[in-house]
């Protein structure tokens, strides 16, 4: 799967701070190969995630290109990029079998981060006129990230392991820059969002706030966007967060945590990162790897015939994962703080059925069951 990030790694101490650009290269996870495509499926079967858009398309359009629709575009982008996280991290976070452990409240921290990341960018979504379309947007797993930003990553479903933290999450949060960028590297989460701030400073639509939400999403409190300077900010967290900038290790933003790329790389060093006299290194106190339920990784097209008793929670799983995405929608289409609230109590009932997977064992290969986050279609009424 590729080789080990390098140890040394310049990186802020705090959860908001600036992705640091120099030094990266060396730390940066090698990608995994190609994605996989999934098959076709019947009705009635989980619903495939559409063409969102590809950011290199968008970012391929001359800035006198770039008006309303493009960030309209632009932003049911990011609306899939944000949901794409989601299921990964959590699948990592409930195989973790102590959740009073160091790594496990550190994925839950990131899990509530990227659900207030998609809050952001739904609410900017709202306020230029348009409806983030959040359940279309669900991405199949395994497969690539959405809008072919970090070409060659492939996003699976497993329970947490090494490989996992290295070639799937901080492959996902990998810093914007490195030391060395070829021409034809593959645009980044974090460039993709820059980009995007620029173009709002050009265009300077307006902004309604009729349709945001202002509610507390985990530990994070959404605000709605009135200001351009509102739209900078927001789109600052979610990038100083994890998703990755290029500025000093020395900058610091209010919270006391690490950006999501080397959170993670500390749970794969197993090691806190410090300061050193030789740069950033991960050569802090011990970051134990946690005992976790053995979920194997979700193959192409989900479990092959899986017995009846774990059909069932993998249907009851889906059917509440797509209450979790419906109440979403909802609640940017006018259902407000209720549909938000809604979602958000759903989705902690995902973790039963879950776990519950996690402690089925395979019949054919080592390892258990685990969820498959595929979102269901609603049927068809007959005429």
């Amino acid at each position: 799967m590729g080789e080990e990030p390098d140890e040394s790694a310049v990186s802020p101490l705090r959860r908001r701070s600036f992705l640091a650009s120099a030094a990266v290269a060396a730390g940066a996870p090698a990608a995994v190969a190609g994605p996989a495509q999934a098959a076709a499926l019947p009705e009635g079967a989980p619903l495939a995630a559409p063409g969102l858009g590809s950011v290199a398309r968008l970012l391929a359009v001359p800035q006198e290109g770039r008006g309303v629709d493009w960030i309209r575009s632009a932003l049911q982008v990011a609306v899939g990029l944000e949901l794409a996280t989601i299921p990964p991290y959590l699948c990592g976070w409930w195989s973790v079998k102590d959740r009073r452990s160091e790594v496990a409240r550190m994925i839950k921290r990131i899990v509530g981060d990227e659900m207030y990341h998609l809050g952001i960018v739904s609410n900017l979504l709202v306020a230029v006129g348009g409806k983030p379309q959040i359940k279309a947007a669900a991405p199949v797993f395994p497969g690539p990230l959405p809008g072919g930003v970090r070409a060659g990553v492939t996003v699976y479903l497993s329970g947490l392991t090494k490989p996992f933290v290295r070639d799937v999450m901080m492959a996902i949060e990998a810093p914007e820059e490195s030391l060395v960028r070829s021409a034809g590297t593959s645009p980044t989460v974090g460039e993709f969002y820059a980009e995007m701030v620029r173009a709002f400073r050009t265009v300077q639509p307006e902004l309604s706030v009729r349709g945001q939400l202002s509610q507390y999403v985990f530990s994070d409190e959404l605000h709605p966007v009135e200001t351009l300077d509102d739209v900078e900010h927001a789109i600052e967290i979610i990038r100083e967060q994890g998703e990755g900038t290029g500025s000093s290790p020395s900058d610091s933003f209010e919270d006391d945590y690490p950006a999501h790329y080397y959170a993670f790389g500390e749970i794969y060093h197993g090691r806190e990162l410090r300061q050193t006299d030789d740069g950033w290194r991960y050569v802090g106190a011990p970051v134990p790897f946690p005992d976790v339920r053995p979920m194997a990784r979700v193959p192409v097209g989900g479990w092959p015939h899986p017995p009846v008793h774990v059909g069932q929670l993998l249907f009851r799983f889906d059917a509440t994962y797509s209450t979790v995405l419906d109440g979403l929608d909802a609640a940017w289409s006018g259902g407000g703080h209720r549909a938000l609230s809604a979602a958000m109590h759903a989705m902690r009932a995902l973790e039963d059925p879950a776990v519950e997977l996690m402690e089925t064992a395979l019949r054919y290969a080592p390892g258990t069951y685990g969820p498959q986050f595929r979102a269901l279609r609603k049927p068809r009424r007959r005429a």
